[in-house]
Formats: C-alpha cells, sequence, structure tokens
C-alpha cells in the first residue's frame, strides 16, 4: 500500500521563485513540500549559469524583508546606475535612463542568478514545516474538490491542500494540470557571460540594437560586465566554440571597441529565446509562479521581478485567509491571485513582444520606425521619468510595473 504525506501546500521547483514563495510562508505554521530533481548538494552550491539578474528596488525589498538579500555577498550585489538604449551601428541613436529622474541613487540591482539561487535556498534551511524532496520528479499531477494529489518518481505521492508550480517556463505540472500556453520562439539563441574590459562603464547597462544583433552590457566590478549576445542558433554555436582569443576579438569587435578590448573572464552560456504565457495562471486547487506563470524575453529585464511580484501577490493573499481561517486554496483566493497577476503582467509582455519584432526587423520601415522612437524618448522627459520610477519605487507591486509598461507602449506605438 502507497503511504501518503500530508501538506498544506505543495510546490514543484526549488528555483528562486518557488524558494522565495516558501520562504514567504516561513512564518505561517503552514505544512509545506518543494519537490526538486536536483540534489540538495547542486541546490545549496549551485554553479554559475552567465545570468546576472537586473532588480528592481520593489524587489530588493521583498528579498530583503524575506532575509534572502542579506545572505547574498554585498560586494556580489552590483549598482545598475543608468541605462541606455541605442539603436544602429557606427552612427548609434540612442536616449538615456537616468537614475535621478526616478528620484533614487540608482535605478536597481544586478546581482547573479546563481548567488540569488543559492541565498534563497540558504534562508530556507531553518525554516520550520518545511520538507525538502530532492532529486525526485513529479510524475503525476492531480485535483479534486478535497485535494490536490501528487506522485513522485520514487513511488511516494504526496497529497496537500494546494498545489504550486513553479518548475520553469516549460512546466511539466502546468501541462500535467491541462494549461496550455502561448509560446513565442524568436527563432534566435542568447550567449551569456562575464568580460573584462579597458574602458569604465559608469554602471550603466547598454541595449543596442545593431543590425542583425542584440547586445547587452550589465556593468558588475569597474572594468567587468555581463555581455548579452543573441543571434540566430548556429552563429551562436561557432562562439561557443571558438578559442578564447577568438572569441575576445569577435566580442570587441561586435562593440566596435567602446569599451576597449575585452576579455572573457567567465564560462560561456547559451539560451534559446522563448517567451510563455498561460491561457490562465490558476486551476481547481492549483497556481502558477515563476517563469510557469510568465516566460519573459530578457530585453526589459522583468523576468525574476515578476516571478518575485506572483510569488508575493501569492503568498499574501494565503497568509491573510489562513489568518482568518478561509480557505487557502479557495476558487475567490485564487481567481483574485489571477486577476491581479494578469494585469500586473499582460501590459508588459504584450508590449515586449512588440518591441523586439520592431527592433529585431532589419527592414528599412522598421528601422525608420525604431530610430524615430529613439528620438522621441530622448526628446521627452515624462516618457524617461515614466521607466526611471517604474525601476525605482519601493511601493505597492501591482503599481510597480505601471510605469514601465505605459512607458513601453508609448515608445512602440508611435
Amino acid at each position: 500500500m502507497v503511504e501518503h504525506s500530508e501538506y498544506d501546500i505543495i510546490i514543484v521547483g526549488a528555483g528562486p521563485a518557488g524558494l522565495c514563495f516558501a520562504r514567504s510562508l516561513a512564518e505561517s505554521g503552514l505544512r509545506l513540500a518543494i519537490i526538486e530533481p536536483q540534489p540538495r548538494e547542486q541546490l545549496a552550491q549551485p554553479a554559475f549559469d552567465g545570468r546576472e539578474i537586473a532588480l528592481t528596488h520593489h524587489s530588493a525589498h521583498l528579498m530583503q524583508a524575506m532575509g534572502v538579500w542579506q545572505l547574498i555577498p554585498q560586494d556580489q550585489i552590483h549598482m545598475l546606475r543608468d541605462a541606455k538604449v541605442m539603436d544602429g551601428e557606427h552612427d548609434v541613436k540612442q536616449f538615456t535612463i537616468e537614475h535621478s529622474e526616478g528620484k533614487a541613487s540608482q535605478l536597481g540591482y544586478l546581482v547573479a542568478n546563481h548567488l540569488i539561487r543559492q541565498a534563497a535556498f540558504a534562508a530556507t534551511g531553518s525554516q520550520q514545516n518545511l520538507s525538502f524532496y530532492t532529486g525526485l520528479r513529479s510524475i503525476a499531477a492531480e485535483t479534486d474538490g478535497a485535494r490536490a494529489e501528487v506522485q513522485l518518481s520514487d513511488g511516494q505521492v504526496l497529497r496537500g491542500k494546494l498545489l504550486v508550480a513553479a518548475d520553469s517556463r516549460f512546466s511539466e505540472t502546468r501541462r500535467a494540470m491541462g494549461i496550455g500556453a502561448s509560446m513565442e520562439d524568436f527563432g534566435k539563441t542568447m550567449l551569456v557571460c562575464r568580460m573584462r574590459h579597458e574602458g569604465r562603464h559608469e554602471h550603466v547597462a547598454w541595449e543596442w540594437f545593431g543590425r542583425a544583433q542584440t547586445l547587452a552590457l550589465l556593468p558588475l566590478g569597474e572594468y567587468e560586465s555581463s555581455v548579452v549576445l543573441t543571434l540566430p542558433h548556429s552563429q551562436i554555436q561557432r562562439l561557443m566554440d571558438a578559442d578564447e582569443s577568438t572569441f575576445n576579438a569577435e566580442l570587441s569587435q561586435r562593440f566596435e571597441q567602446r569599451l576597449g578590448a575585452m576579455q572573457l573572464s567567465s564560462t560561456r552560456h547559451a539560451y534559446p529565446l522563448v517567451g510563455v504565457y498561460p491561457q490562465k495562471f490558476t486551476g481547481n486547487r492549483f497556481a502558477l509562479v515563476g517563469d510557469a506563470a510568465v516566460g519573459m524575453h530578457p530585453v526589459t529585464a522583468h523576468g525574476f521581478n515578476f516571478g518575485l511580484l506572483g510569488q508575493d501577490l501569492l503568498s499574501q493573499s494565503i497568509l491573510d485567509a489562513h489568518r482568518r481561517g478561509l480557505d487557502i486554496s479557495s476558487d475567490s483566493l485564487l481567481s483574485q491571485y489571477e486577476r491581479r497577476l494578469w494585469r500586473a503582467t499582460r501590459p508588459l509582455y504584450l508590449a515586449t513582444r512588440t518591441i523586439i519584432r520592431l527592433y529585431t526587423n532589419d527592414s528599412p520601415p522598421a528601422r525608420l520606425a525604431r530610430k524615430a522612437g529613439l528620438a522621441l524618448g530622448a526628446r521627452i522627459s515624462p516618457f524617461r521619468r515614466m521607466l526611471a520610477a517604474g525601476l525605482t519605487q519601493k511601493g505597492s507591486s501591482l503599481s510597480s510595473t505601471r510605469p514601465v509598461t505605459s512607458a513601453l507602449k508609448a515608445l512602440v506605438s508611435r
């Protein structure tokens, strides 16, 4: 006879969003379980994966409140002072989003993804009423009016009041629960790595839409940056396979020597660019958080910020219901969460998709349209202030993305 382990909430996926969701419920007294295919050792010491996460002030505030921020080495939290958006080659059109327009000392922060994962796992280490099922996969999941049930790859069965999927934008749990998703494969691959350079970045991030390529530079140490290059997969694979001297020379040339010679200072990593937005965020005793809920293209740097936003919306609703003695998986609670997350994320998801289509299209009309858009952004200070405010404000999670959304929609509609 198969034994069943009983919990209040079962979380599939121990990525940063799933871990932060569990951490947000630390003081609730609710019994939590996290299922994760990776072994515990990898969760405790995740490897560098090339990804640097741009965090808004609101996201940093949430991480501080849950005790995660304090576990990240302070010298590894890098200042994102300003941001520059550029288009074209040689005679580059650009505008700058300055921190002063958001009435803050900087736009946000940059932290390596593996350090966020490490800190989030460490924060849950001594958490009461939390059980980890590591090195195991969820092979079946279902819910009914009475409970949620998950079968693990070793035969164990977990039961709970609520099932939460946080298992990536390609979530198997979402699929098992019958929720479809709109997936946009952008047909490109993103190469990420760290590089040292001769010039100073002045803590300014770059987003550079060049002819047949997209470049980004995220400032780390004074003479080191995270470099992001987006190209067709075959070209990225050639660079992944290139020897270091060839790679350094080509990246320096792609950045037009604007920071002088560049030298690789980390391992190289490649990721396909796919955006994902589910048909719905909830089901019967079921909810999505993190990339399982919204898989953003990285161009607007809101992927993990949305992950933190979603887990905060859901956890706060659960905490409120639990304090009042109400059902933590009720249809009304989950419907409210779905509406709030949809309003906060859907406009920016669509605006981002439009931006990518416009700024990766090299036809003459598209080039003219985006140059006009950048010129408009450079001239109109309220536009820049909206973008800056969306990154710097520490207030309500629902309002934190609205200035960015409004500004981006204005840019792409011109």
